[in-house]
């Protein structure tokens, strides 16, 4: 059996998180097409994604997020000018 041949048998047994970690892997492994205008499959479904979250939930406000984090926006504004 060639090793081609080995990987699809082993990608046929993985459950779909596996098989989407493993597809992340090999999108990071191949070298970016020259058109940097077009979107990766893993960025579409990305997108797809949070298209799709947003239509069910409310945003989040920015603030909300740096304080789940310990951070204000001051110091957010600050982090962002001190690389």
């Amino acid at each position: 059996m060639s090793d081609k041949q080995h990987a699809i048998e082993l990608l046929d047994r993985l459950a779909p998180g596996q098989l989407a970690a493993v597809v992340h892997l090999l999108e990071t492994m191949i070298p970016p097409e020259e058109d940097s205008d077009t979107l990766s499959p893993a960025e579409a479904k990305a997108i797809a994604e949070a298209d799709e979250w947003s239509k069910h939930n409310q945003p989040i406000p920015h603030e909300q997020v740096l304080a789940e984090l310990g951070l204000t926006m001051d110091a957010w504004e600050k982090m962002s000018r001190d690389p």
